[in-house]
């Protein structure tokens, strides 16, 4: 009886003990792309804006557009260096991962699912944080950051694609997993159209006077 040893290139699964890699969707790899490239090129932006502000005090940035549509008023509070440094550094490194991932996804390089995991905890973090930042500025700052916005709009959508990704397992498994990704974006349709309504209804004196 002869034995024939197994040629490595015939193996299909992983090897022993390697963390099984996620499939990444074409329109969720290039998702998380564009989401790190806007969301860095924001945070960017916000912090050459703020380094123009600390040079020049009279500085007006290019996203202080009228009273309510206001970078300028909303850098100078507290509430825009929350940990003792400017909120968009947080931004440039955050967004720099996202970015990093979406290259890799994209150029369908496997990555495993802790690390998808991993982004999925970050971005949730992110996300309670913006949420935290949504509040201030409607409330308690009164003016809206143009930048800012941009990294709200693309946070929430990043985070239902990262978890989308990271969960992949629980969908079959688990009914409500399972419905929440099936109704995901218009759960995100809902939020937006819930924070669209938010700002309508707390700067409709000023609104009002553009009709």
């Amino acid at each position: 009886m002869t034995v024939t040893a197994t040629d490595p290139a015939e193996q299909t699964g992983p090897p022993a003990g390697e963390p099984a890699a996620v499939a990444v969707p074409r329109p969720s790899a290039w998702w998380v792309l564009i989401a790190g490239a806007v969301g860095l090129t924001a945070a960017l932006a916000l912090t050459i804006e703020k380094i123009e502000m600390l040079i020049n005090p009279d500085y007006v940035p290019s996203c202080s557009i009228n009273p309510v549509l206001s970078c300028g008023s909303v850098m100078i509070t507290p509430q825009a260096s929350v940990f003792g440094f400017p909120n968009p550094l947080i931004g440039i490194v955050a967004f720099s991962v996202v970015l990093v991932t979406g290259v890799l996804a994209v150029g369908k390089v496997s990555l495993p699912r802790w690390y998808w995991v991993s982004l999925a905890v970050g971005t949730l973090l992110g996300a309670v944080f913006v949420h935290w930042l949504i509040f201030q500025s409607l409330y308690r700052i009164g003016a809206l950051c143009p930048y800012c916005m941009v990294v709200w709009s693309i946070t929430i959508p990043l985070l239902v694609v990262s978890a989308g990704l990271a969960l992949q397992p629980l969908r079959s498994g688990s009914a409500v997993v399972r419905g929440i990704y099936t109704w995901r974006w218009s759960i995100v349709a809902l939020w937006f159209t819930a924070l669209i309504l938010l700002i309508l209804e707390r700067f409709w004196n000023y609104w009002s006077t553009l009709i």
